[in-house]
């Protein structure tokens, strides 16, 4: 093997950062995934720096522990690029908030909701304000 590119350890690089990512992503902190896969969080770090390689059975558990589709660990740089909807029409928006899971979408609704509700607040109060003046 050619010492100064390994493919197979590019891959096993690449793998880890994109569990990392995606971890971040979820906001957890690799002691959570770690507890949540029964790993030493000192072996789970390794995994994600590409320091070890990972059996089979441990990305697995890391994908259930970030109760995400094993294929996403390994695509975790394109998926995060396409949640990013800052830059998406609005039409984009509403079709990504149409794939929410069910919990995912009452949470959405109830964040929507706070902020449509504290611009009213806003409003209703400078209106009594301008009033009283």
């Amino acid at each position: 093997m050619n010492p100064i590119f390994d493919p197979y350890s590019t891959f096993q690089m690449e793998l880890g950062e994109c569990i990392k990512k995606m971890r971040e992503a979820k906001g957890l902190s690799q002691k959570e995934v770690a507890l949540a896969c029964k790993m030493d969080t000192a072996n789970y770090s390794r995994i994600e720096s590409g320091k070890t390689d990972p059996a089979f059975s441990s990305v697995v558990k890391i994908a259930n522990a970030m109760d995400v589709e094993l294929i996403d660990l390994f695509q975790a740089d394109q998926i995060l690029k396409d949640i990013n909807s800052f830059d998406k029409s609005l039409a984009e928006k509403l079709s990504l908030i149409e794939q929410l899971d069910k919990k995912d979408k009452i949470a959405f609704h109830a964040v929507l909701d706070a902020f449509i509700g504290k611009k009213k607040l806003k409003d209703a109060l400078s209106n009594v304000l301008s009033d009283v003046k």
